[in-house]
């Protein structure tokens, strides 16, 4: 997939040149790499921000033309505003189509509905990494990795070195011999048993519960505590006897 990226010569430079830049309705950035100057730039804001939303544009070489000249290039940074829609700088690097490049591209994972472990286990497919970090030419550059988990068991896992790698692309020397895990299927954790109040038994003649009976109360049909009879203090005898 191509990406047409229109880039206009920027000559003023600045805090304050690039804000009213921003302001304008343009995206102040730079284009530099494959041996030649850097070269300053601004772009349409609508159209930075429409390619940001594109999986693609962050893991493709772009044609980048700026001032009629165009150069394969890959997006390298970008800045947006913390919560306002709105790109605040743009960093293109030229590429060279006879020397590999650096970059990160994002996995997808496909088959997780026929999983073995999903079928066959009850488990649940958890990705581990979303995105690797290759190594290629620009013209074997993949716009994603597609991961296939179909046979993937209960408690086992896929590493990087399981993937399977489009023709020219192969994963940089660090994650080749760390090897770590990029998908994995687990059962599903329970939920914890509720807790209940179990109310204490009744006796089975008066329907107390133990500690009312051993206290001495009464009961009556409709459920009604019945207090037990005061005793009367015995008279006293004549004469303080």
């Amino acid at each position: 997939m191509k990406i047409a990226v229109t880039a206009y010569p920027r000559t003023i430079q600045g805090t304050s040149a690039s804000r009213r830049l921003r302001t304008s309705g343009r995206v102040p950035g730079i284009i530099y790499g494959a041996d030649k100057a850097v070269q300053m730039i601004e772009l349409d804001q609508a159209a930075v921000l429409r390619h940001l939303k594109m999986e693609a544009f962050h893991a493709s070489v772009l044609d980048v033309t700026v001032d009629g000249v165009t150069s394969p290039a890959l997006l390298r940074d970008f800045q947006v505003h913390p919560f306002k829609p709105i790109a605040l700088h743009v960093d293109f690097q030229r590429v060279d189509k006879n020397k590999k490049i650096h970059m990160k591209v994002p996995l997808h994972f496909i088959n997780a509905d026929i999983c073995v472990g999903v079928k066959a286990g009850g488990g649940v497919v958890q990705h581990i990494i979303n995105d690797l970090e290759i190594l290629c030419l620009p013209d074997d550059l993949p716009e994603f990795i597609e991961v296939d988990v179909t046979n993937l068991q209960v408690a086992h896992s896929m590493h990087v070195n399981d993937i399977t790698f489009p023709k020219g692309v192969e994963p940089i020397p660090r994650w080749k011999k760390e090897n770590p895990g990029v998908v994995t299927v687990q059962l599903p954790k329970e939920a914890p048993a509720e807790e209940t109040d179990v109310p204490s038994k009744a006796t089975e003649i008066t329907g107390q519960k133990p500690e009312d009976a051993a206290a001495g109360g009464g009961s009556t049909k409709d459920g009604v505590k019945k207090e037990a009879p005061k005793k009367e203090p015995a008279a006293k005898k004549e004469g303080g006897k």
